[in-house]
């Protein structure tokens, strides 16, 4: 059984500033000791429930966070950027079980996370089809796509009650909870324990998941924090600038959206 787990930090325990998650500041050292430690919990959790295989993806930053020696030998880490459009889910197929997502935080503008963001600081929204679009949602459109399932999701109670809402068979673990500019954590030890269980639970009844549904079309709008943004990435084929900071795209294939996240809002 093959595992895929990508993760991110801003939804790893006892994270809460923006200088916690700069890995060329002091104060990550201890937030990424603990997200390599939130990773190494669920890998242990899938091969408890039969993973023979796991790849991990590094999602945060320049994705050099997590300490390599410390996850299990049956772990693959994905370090670096390849440039590929499935971004935080790079080199995921069909020959994977399963996918997991470790220290996913809250979308732009959902005050439920003092680190609430939608992959940069470029935009301040996007909007999919009319729902407000977190990176949670992007990689669950991902998985379908590829035809595996999402079963597991680890990170803020606001994104965690966006991934049930999406879906209440994907089994979650919320670590913390955003209180304006703060943050309320459970115990180090205690997030390790509980991805640990709940990902060997999720792992175990993965065959009943049922893949979300890919709409037939897609129409993405993005909202930036400057003008010059939305000039410039009005210029992608096919978009199209809106209004003085809004920028829309509409396809009906989702490879060429990811293709537009990444060459505009990821640049």
């Amino acid at each position: 059984m093959k595992i895929y787990i990508s993760a991110d930090i801003e939804g790893i325990t006892d994270v809460t500033h923006w200088d916690e998650t700069d890995l060329q500041k002091g104060d990550s050292y201890a937030a990424r000791e603990q997200m390599t430690a939130e990773v190494a919990a669920a890998c242990d959790g899938a091969i408890q429930a039969g993973a023979t295989e796991i790849w991990v993806k590094d999602s945060h930053d320049s994705a050099r966070n997590m300490m390599p020696c410390r996850l299990p030998q049956e772990a693959r880490l994905i370090r670096g950027w390849s440039g590929h459009p499935f971004l935080t889910l790079q080199e995921l197929d069909k020959t994977f079980s399963a996918v997991a997502l470790i220290g996913y935080h809250s979308r732009a503008g959902s005050g439920t996370s003092p680190l609430a963001h939608s992959y940069t600081g470029k935009v301040t929204s996007i909007k999919l089809n009319g729902q407000d679009v977190s990176e949670f949602l992007i990689d669950a459109y991902t998985c379908a796509y590829v035809g595996v399932p999402l079963i597991f999701l680890s990170g803020d109670k606001g994104i965690c009650e966006e991934a049930e809402g999406f879906n209440p068979q994907i089994f979650t673990v919320a670590v913390k909870q955003g209180i304006g500019n703060s943050t309320v954590n459970i115990h180090p030890d205690l997030a390790v324990a509980q991805i640990s269980a709940g990902m060997a639970q999720a792992v175990k009844g993965f065959a009943e998941q049922r893949l979300a549904p890919l709409p037939a079309h897609f129409s993405i709008d993005v909202h930036y924090r400057t003008a010059y943004n939305a000039y410039h990435d009005g210029f992608y084929p096919g978009a199209q600038q809106t209004g003085p900071i809004t920028v829309r795209f509409e396809t009906d294939d989702y490879f060429e959206l990811l293709r537009f996240l990444m060459f505009t809002v990821q640049a």
